[in-house]
């Protein structure tokens, strides 16, 4: 959550200029740069040493500055001095592995393919696109002398972001030797895959311990790396940046199943979103206002500081219409500040996350269960498969974990405690417990299921589809059945099939189960959560919240409203935080999903789970008070208005 050193409205201050220009900075206004992010209610701005091209952007004897910056000319410099007269922290960038002056300078130190080409961020070698430097090979000593240098010019440095730091596979002479010296394979693709991760560990070891010892109180931040390994990387990171643009690649649904995760590590979050149109160096692309409104909410309603990416252009001018759009998301941001600085969520359901990349599967198990609970607006986190949940109401295992030995006793001693477990995974060791036995993988690629009528649905007398193969599951005599399995008449293939997509339900029902309780345990017996990711069907979510109301049946929140209201329950010093979100994404080009309108709601119905009867209830931050009821440990209230993004705040 943001702190002293966390900046609570930052920009991104991209710089990556071609050598080919030769008119960098010239028209750069110290004053007037300065001037434009303080009236846009900027506290802090990453600017930059290094840039992909790999020149630097200060005065320096080093070969790499920039041919295109006036001789004595010392850019970043005077960027910082004209900042911090603003009171605006700045931090440095420098990039790692993206080097372009380093890669044509010395190719020896480019990654390599397994089949020695040379790796690159593109298509081919003549479309545009980052050569990959290889940190086994010299240049890392290379990069040792650039950051040592920036240090000590610009000592106390604010922070330093190092960014393309992801695990580099490669084949190089040097990868191959440290391979070989670590007792590893360099021809089998996990033994490069595990000595990548080793070598960008140590990278991120040693300039973390370089850093802290010139600077002990500046920032450092590692990104582009997969967010699953921050229960090691943390040790090298004083927060973490969540960086999502959505119309770049990252999607609206990154950054909240993100977020759920990383605020579990004990680091202050910084959520980075950009005001392009779409990615990153998208110059003259402005992001609707509604869409960047939402972006920054999103950060505010998960306890994140909010950094906003821009690119500076090569003269050195800030674009005004982008900070005026800036300023506009930030002087909201700014005026919530009060109600969500060191605000910490209140959740009652642990979501369990088996070991992922950078991006995970689209449509994946995750993708679903994460969406699906966002619609249901329960309040969870994100854990990984191996984290203790003992404090937490309920745990969902999603379909792509199998319940070892290991996960099969933790969840046994949880469930002894009174915790509610949901399982959409594999019950292996823990299906005794669950009430269910197995009789394998489902011979069928498509089924479906059937609700029964004790989980009173109106939509127990039909079937609804199950696009995803799953396991039939027999439920013991101590269980119910929930839903039930219906078969199809035979498996689709090229010479035996029906109509135009899956094989007609048979009239009968199957001994299978769709869904069993057992106590306070709910298996199904497809993924469901992968089904719902990628299929979206309505079906696979109301079944989940049926099954979620028999073993969490007195929530911490309930809101009545559409699914596409979001809900954040925040605590924070002596009053709760409600953060009510209402904006919705379009799907308006084939890659593109824009947000252009707010679409207010009008008498959303509140009903809070609180201890004690508040003292005050009210709006923020317009500080609108509101008539309220209480009983039996509930909070009721109407809350009248919702444009967009609102606070409700129950005082105690």
């Amino acid at each position: 959550m943001p702190n002293a050193s966390i900046s609570p409205r930052q920009v991104h201050l991209d710089f990556h200029t071609s050598p080919h220009l030769r008119d960098v900075g010239v028209d750069f206004d110290a004053r007037e740069f300065a001037r434009t992010l303080k009236r846009a209610h900027v506290t802090s701005v990453t600017v930059f040493a290094k840039c992909h091209h790999g020149h630097l952007y200060y005065n320096t004897r080093r070969p790499e500055r920039h041919p295109g910056l006036k001789q004595g000319f010392d850019l970043l410099a005077t960027q910082i001095e004209a900042l911090h007269r603003e009171n605006i922290r700045a931090p440095i960038y420098l990039s790692v592995q993206v080097d372009e002056y380093a890669a044509n300078t010395h190719p020896e130190w480019v990654a390599r393919n397994p089949d020695g080409t040379p790796v690159k961020w593109g298509k081919g070698v003549f479309s545009p696109g980052w050569q990959i430097l290889d940190l086994s090979s010299p240049y890392r000593s290379y990069f040792a002398e650039q950051l040592a240098e920036v240090l000590a010019k610009f000592r106390p440095v604010d922070g330093i972001f190092f960014d393309m730091c992801w695990d580099q596979p490669s084949a190089s002479v040097w990868a191959i030797e440290g391979m070989r010296r670590r007792g590893l394979n360099p021809e089998s693709e996990a033994d490069r895959a595990r000595y990548a991760r080793m070598v960008a560990h140590d990278f991120m070891r040693t300039s973390y311990r370089q850093v802290k010892r010139v600077c002990p109180r500046a920032t450092v931040y590692f990104n582009s790396r997969p967010q699953y390994n921050l229960a090691t990387e943390r040790a090298w990171q004083t927060h973490v940046e969540i960086e999502a643009l959505p119309t770049g690649g990252w999607g609206y649904l990154y950054f909240p199943k993100n977020v759920r995760y990383v605020r579990n590590f004990g680091r202050p979050m910084v959520g980075m979103t950009a005001r392009f149109h779409k990615n990153w160096g998208d110059f003259g692309g402005l992001k609707p206002p509604a869409a960047l409104h939402y972006e920054i909410a999103q950060m505010l309603a998960h306890g994140a500081a909010c950094s906003i990416g821009d690119q500076l252009h090569p003269r050195g001018q800030l674009d005004s219409a982008a900070y005026d759009l800036i300023g506009e998301v930030y002087a909201h941001a700014m005026a919530c500040e009060p109600w969500t600085t060191q605000a910490r969520p209140i959740t009652e359901i642990a979501v369990l996350r088996s070991p992922g990349a950078y991006f995970d599967e689209p449509g994946c198990a995750l993708d679903g269960v994460t969406r699906m609970l966002i619609q249901l607006k329960y309040q969870f986190d994100i854990l990984p498969h191996n984290a203790s949940f003992d404090r937490y109401r309920l745990v969902v295992v999603p379909d792509d974990i199998t319940v070892d030995e290991s996960l099969a006793r933790r969840l046994r001693q949880f469930h002894r405690r009174g915790g509610a477990v949901l399982l959409s995974a594999d019950p292996a060791g823990f299906a005794l417990d669950a009430g269910v036995k197995s009789d394998g993988e489902s011979p069928f690629s498509v089924t479906y299921f059937r609700f029964d009528r004790i989980l009173e649905t109106s939509r127990a007398s039909t079937v609804h589809v199950v696009y995803e193969r799953g396991r039939r599951l027999r439920a013991h005599r101590n269980a119910l059945v929930l839903a039930h399995i219906v078969e199809p008449y035979f498996e689709r293939t090229w010479d035996h099939f029906c109509s135009h997509a899956q094989t007609p339900n048979r009239p009968d029902t199957s001994p299978y189960a769709a869904a069993v309780q057992r106590q306070r345990i709910v298996t199904i017996s497809f993924p469901v959560f992968r089904c719902y990711g990628t299929h979206g069907n309505l079906s696979y979510r109301h079944l989940i919240k049926r099954c979620i109301e028999r073993l969490l049946p007195d929530r911490i929140i309930e809101v009545t409203g559409p699914s596409s209201l979001e809900v954040s329950v925040m605590r924070q010093r002596q009053r709760t935080i409600v953060h009510l979100l209402h904006f919705i994404a379009e799907r308006r080009t084939p890659q593109l999903d824009l947000i252009e309108d707010i679409l207010p709601l009008r008498d959303v119905p509140v009903s809070l789970r609180i201890e004690h009867r508040p003292r005050r209830v009210y709006l923020a931050p317009a500080n609108q008070p509101l008539d309220f009821t209480y009983e039996a440990g509930r909070l009721q209230v109407v809350v009248p208005y919702l444009a967009g993004h609102q606070m409700l705040v129950v005082e105690d």
